[in-house]
C-alpha cells in the first residue's frame, strides 16, 4: 500500500464542495451526446455532487470523470479517467468522461506533448480517485456509525460486512462532498487493479464513427464569421503593402487588413516559436468566399533576410560538421588514440530533410474577444501557454480569458505552437465579432514550424577481435543541436566523443513527433548494424555485448547515462524471442533489427521485408516495449502501430525543400505520404510487465523503426541507406 499526500506544490490539490442541480461541465460526453437510448436517459442523475476537481458523482451512482489534458488522438481522454476510476473503485460502465477546460488552479500540466501526459499525471490522477473513495467511506462510516477501517468498496458499492450494510456511491455522494479532505490517502496495490491494464474502448468512439461535432473545425456559433490569413510566400520576406479595396467588394467579404500579431511589448511564450508577426487577414461569411478573396488579393512583400535554398542549407550543415567543437558535449577516454590503435574504422554520414506536420484537421481556432473578456475554443496542445500570451497581447487578466479544448485531428507537435489561436483572437478583437480562423492545407504546409533538417557523422573503431573501442558522433540540425550525448552507447565504450552543432536559419522549425529522436535513432541503429557486420557479429548479440558492458562495468558514472541498460537489453531480448530471430529465416524475407530509448521508454523492433516482390514490401513488424504499467493495452497497441507506420512513411517518402526561401511543396500532390498498401501487413506488440510507473508511449515506437527498415532494406537489396527519404535512393519499399 502506498500513502500519498493530497497537497501538491504548497497548495491544496484536491478541493471539496457540494454541487446541487447539476452544474455545468464543458466538454463532450460519450453517453450524453450520442443519441442516448430512453433507458440511458432514465439513468442520468437528477443531482450531481462535486467530490474534487477531477470527478463528480450523481445521486444514482453515475460518475463523471474529467480528462484534464488535450486529446490529440493519443487516447488520454480514456486512459487518464481510467486511472481515476481505478482508485475510486467504481464500475467503468457507470463512468461518463468529460474534457476538462483549462484550469491551472486544479489541474497540473494541461499539455499534450513529449509523451508525458500519463507519466506526469499518474500520481495526481490516482490521488484524485483515492481521495474521493476515502471521502465516500468517511461518509458511510459516519452514517452507519462504524469504523471506516471496516468498510470496503468495489465497483461503486460501499460495504460494511459486519453489520450487513451496503450503499451505492450515489447514496453517499451528497454527504461525501461535505467531508473534510484527508491529509493523505492510501493507493491500491498494483495487484489489485481491475480497470488499469484492461482493454477499454475510446470514450469518443461513438461520436467519432457517427460524425458528431468533436473537433475545432466543427465549431459553429451564432454570428460567427470566417477568417483566413495570407503569410509571406518565402522565409526572409515580410509584409509591405496590398490593394485591399480590390477584394473588399467581393461577395461575403467583410474586411481585409494587415495584422501585427506580436507587436513590440508582447510577452511571448515558448509556444509562440515559429510565429509570423505580420500577416494579412481576410474576414468573410464563408470559407469559400475567403478563399476566393485570397486568390484575388495582390500583396506586396519585401525582403528582410537571406532567401535560403535546400542546397545551400545542406552545404552549411556539412561545413559545420567538418569543424571541431571547442567544448564537446561528452568525452570519455582518448578517442583519437583509440582510433590510431583500431584494426578497423567505419565512418558514415546520414541526413534527413525538413518535414511538415500535415495534421488531418487543418489549423483552426474560434475566438470571441471583447474589451471585457476573451472566449476561445479550439485544438491546441498548449492551452496554458496560449492563455498567457493572450493575456499579454489582449491586455486582459488571465481570469478574463476562457480557453476550451476540442479534440484534435492530429498534432504531432504542430499544435504545440498556438500561434493560430493568437491570430484568431487578434482578428476577433479587430472585427469586434466572433470568428473562426481556418488555415488551408497550403497555409499550414508553407507556414513553417517544420521538423528540422539534420545531418550526423559517425566514426567507430574496432580492435582485431571485433570489439568496439572507439565511438565518435558529430551532429547538426537547423535551429537544433540533434545529439543526445548521454544516451547509448555512452557508458558502454571506453573511448567516446559526442559533438553537436546548430545551424541558425530563418526557416522556422519546431517539435515534430519524437523530436531529434525521429532522425538520430534510425541513423544510430543503421550505423550499429554496419559496425556489427564489420565486426563479424550478429547485430543483436553485438548490441547486447555493449549493454552487458554498461551493466557490469560502465564507463564513468552510470548516473550520467540517460538509460537503464538492463531495461534496454530486456526489450531487445524479448523481441528476439517473439520474432524467432535465432531460427531459420524464411526464404523471400529480409529482416532488420533496431532498438532505442526515448521519452523514458524502451522499444526494440524487428522488421521483415518480403523480397519476392519488387520493390520489397514490409510484411511484419514485431515490437517490444518497456513503458512501465500499461493503462489501456488496446490503446497502447494503437499508439505503437501508428508510430511505426508514421516512421516508415516519413523516412521513406517525405521531404520539404526550398528554393530562394520558398517552400516547394504546398499540398499532397507533391508532398508524398505513405499509402495504405505500403503499410505493414501485420504489427505485433509485446509489453514488459515490470510494475514500474508508466512512462511515454505516444512517440517511442516511431524512431527505431526507421533503423529497422534501413537494416532490412540492406539485407534485401545489398544497398545501405544514408539519406532520407529513402525513395530518393535506389531501392524503396512498395
Amino acid at each position: 500500500m502506498t500513502l500519498i499526500k493530497t497537497t501538491y506544490n504548497r497548495r491544496s490539490f484536491i478541493k471539496s464542495s457540494a454541487l446541487a442541480g447539476g452544474g455545468m461541465v464543458i466538454g463532450f460526453s460519450w453517453l450524453a451526446s450520442c443519441n442516448p437510448t430512453p433507458e440511458q436517459v432514465n439513468n442520468m442523475p437528477k443531482e450531481w455532487f462535486d467530490i474534487n476537481g477531477f470527478l463528480k458523482i450523481g445521486d444514482n451512482g453515475m460518475v463523471t470523470i474529467m480528462s484534464p489534458n488535450p486529446e490529440i488522438g493519443q487516447n488520454v481522454k480514456t486512459s487518464m479517467p481510467m486511472i481515476v476510476a481505478e482508485e475510486l473503485d467504481t464500475d467503468w460502465d457507470n463512468v461518463i468522461v468529460e474534457q476538462a477546460p483549462l484550469n491551472t488552479d486544479i489541474f497540473q500540466r494541461q499539455l499534450a506533448g513529449g509523451s508525458q501526459s500519463i507519466r506526469a499525471g499518474w500520481q495526481g490522477l490516482r490521488m484524485a480517485g483515492a481521495t474521493a473513495r476515502h471521502m465516500l467511506i468517511a461518509a458511510a462510516a459516519e452514517a452507519w456509525q462504524v469504523p471506516a477501517s471496516e468498510i470496503t468498496t468495489a465497483a461503486g458499492t460501499i460495504t460494511h460486512k459486519a453489520s450487513n450494510k451496503s450503499a451505492g456511491y450515489g447514496e453517499m455522494a451528497s454527504s461525501a462532498a461535505t467531508m473534510t479532505v484527508p491529509e493523505e490517502v492510501s493507493l491500491k496495490d498494483i495487484k489489485d487493479f481491475v480497470i488499469i491494464g484492461t482493454d477499454r474502448r475510446n470514450v469518443d468512439g461513438p461520436n467519432l464513427v457517427t460524425g458528431k461535432s468533436l473537433f475545432g473545425i466543427d465549431i459553429q456559433e451564432e454570428g460567427m464569421l470566417i477568417a483566413m490569413i495570407i503569410h509571406p510566400p518565402a522565409f526572409g520576406l515580410t509584409y509591405k503593402s496590398m490593394d485591399a479595396d480590390s477584394v473588399k467588394s467581393m461577395p461575403g467579404i467583410k474586411d481585409v487588413f494587415p495584422i501585427d500579431v506580436y507587436p513590440e511589448g508582447v510577452e511571448k511564450q515558448w509556444s509562440d516559436g515559429g510565429a509570423i508577426d505580420k500577416l494579412v487577414a481576410i474576414v468573410g461569411e464563408s470559407t469559400w468566399q475567403c478563399m476566393q478573396a485570397k486568390k484575388a488579393l495582390n500583396v506586396e512583400w519585401e525582403k528582410t533576410s537571406t532567401l535560403e535554398s535546400t542546397e545551400g542549407h545542406n552545404e552549411a550543415i556539412t561545413k559545420l560538421l567538418n569543424t571541431s567543437s571547442k567544448e564537446p558535449a561528452r568525452k570519455d577516454g582518448d578517442v583519437a588514440s583509440a582510433f590510431k590503435k583500431s584494426a578497423q574504422i567505419i565512418e558514415r554520414t546520414y541526413s534527413a530533410p525538413f518535414l511538415a506536420h500535415n495534421t488531418m484537421e487543418p489549423m483552426n481556432f474560434y475566438a470571441d474577444v471583447t474589451g471585457e473578456r476573451a472566449i476561445l475554443n479550439g485544438p491546441v496542445q498548449t492551452p496554458e501557454f496560449l492563455e498567457k500570451t493572450l493575456a499579454s497581447r489582449l491586455d486582459l487578466p488571465l481570469e478574463k480569458i476562457d480557453i476550451k479544448m476540442t479534440r484534435m485531428g492530429g498534432g504531432f507537435g504542430r499544435r504545440l505552437y498556438g500561434t493560430f489561436g493568437v491570430e484568431a483572437a487578434v482578428i476577433s478583437q479587430k472585427m469586434q465579432a466572433p470568428i473562426k480562423l481556418v488555415y488551408t492545407r497550403e497555409d499550414d504546409m508553407t507556414q513553417g514550424t517544420y521538423r528540422p533538417t539534420y545531418k550526423v557523422k559517425y566514426k567507430a573503431g574496432l580492435d582485431k577481435d571485433g570489439n568496439l573501442i572507439a565511438w565518435h558522433v558529430k551532429g547538426a540540425g537547423s535551429n537544433d543541436d540533434l545529439i543526445f550525448e548521454n544516451r547509448f552507447p555512452a557508458g558502454a565504450v571506453d573511448n567516446y566523443l559526442a559533438e553537436k552543432f546548430t545551424l541558425e536559419t530563418n526557416v522556422t522549425t519546431g517539435a515534430w513527433r519524437a523530436p531529434r529522436s525521429n532522425f538520430i535513432a534510425g541513423a544510430e541503429q543503421a550505423f550499429l548494424d554496419e559496425v556489427a557486420e564489420a565486426a563479424g557479429k550478429d547485430p543483436i548479440e553485438f548490441r547486447l555485448e555493449l549493454f552487458d558492458r554498461a551493466i557490469k562495468d560502465p564507463v564513468g558514472d552510470p548516473k550520467n547515462n540517460d538509460y537503464d541498460p538492463e531495461r534496454y537489453a530486456g526489450v531487445l531480448k524479448l523481441v528476439r524471442e517473439k520474432s524467432g530471430w535465432d531460427g531459420n529465416q524464411k526464404n523471400g524475407t529480409a529482416r532488420g533489427v533496431s532498438s532505442y530509448y526515448c521519452h523514458n521508454s524502451y522499444v526494440a523492433q524487428i522488421l521483415d521485408l518480403s523480397t519476392d516482390v519488387s520493390p520489397p514490401k514490409v510484411n511484419k513488424v514485431w515490437c517490444a516495449v518497456d513503458c512501465g504499467i500499461v493503462i489501456n493495452p488496446m490503446a497502447a497497441k494503437n499508439q505503437i502501430e501508428g508510430g511505426i507506420i508514421d516512421g516508415i512513411g516519413h523516412a521513406t517518402y517525405s521531404e520539404m525543400t526550398f528554393e530562394d526561401g520558398k517552400p516547394q511543396h504546398s499540398n499532397f500532390d507533391t508532398y508524398r505520404l505513405i499509402r495504405h498498401k505500403e503499410a505493414p501487413k501485420e504489427i505485433e506488440s509485446f509489453f514488459v510487465d515490470n510494475g514500474i510507473d508508466p512512462t511515454g508511449l505516444g512517440e517511442p515506437s516511431l524512431p527505431p523503426v526507421i533503423g529497422a527498415l534501413a537494416n532490412a532494406l540492406y539485407r534485401a537489396t545489398g544497398q545501405r541507406h544514408y539519406n532520407q527519404p529513402f525513395i530518393t535512393e535506389k531501392s524503396v519499399i512498395g
